[in-house]
């Protein structure tokens, strides 16, 4: 697997990481219960028009996970962790994750997943991100947050 800096395109690439996209929000969706998620609907305009930077993670020539994230001078904040289903239990979450967090260098590093997202939080417990708190984003629909250091 190679890990590297990439920009969503219009072309192929943008397509795949939208398809990769709506198919690992569907997977959470349906461990949340709940698809409400605004990833799960965006279309490849909407993904491109976020001012986020983006890493791929490459199996020869294949996209098979992104994460993308903003940043400033003090913190990085994970926006998003794609990893395609057929790969998932396989590092590549988790590799992504830990590239993000040595770009980060000294600054705190944040991210957000559903609640009841079980295998996203074991990943992010695992890489040491501390439990932060629990927040309703709309009606029913809940995140927790997490922060690196803890």
């Amino acid at each position: 697997m190679r890990i590297a800096d990439m920009t969503p395109d219009g072309g192929a690439l943008g397509q795949d990481l939208l398809a990769i996209q709506h198919a690992a929000y569907a997977v959470e969706a349906k461990l949340i219960e709940d698809d409400r998620i605004p990833p799960l609907h965006e279309t490849l305009e909407e993904l491109r028009a976020e001012r986020l930077t983006w890493l791929g993670a490459f199996d020869g020539d294949r996209l098979v996970g992104a994460v993308a994230w903003s940043e400033t001078a003090r913190m990085v904040d994970i926006d998003r962790l794609v990893v395609d289903p057929g790969m998932h239990r396989r590092g590549v979450g988790g590799a992504l994750v830990r590239e993000v967090m040595t770009r980060a260098g000294d600054r705190r590093v944040v991210v957000a997943t559903g609640r009841a997202n079980v295998p996203a939080r074991t990943l992010y417990v695992r890489l040491g991100f501390g439990e932060v708190e629990d927040v309703e984003v709309i009606p029913g629909l809940w995140i927790t947050r997490y922060a690196h250091p803890a």
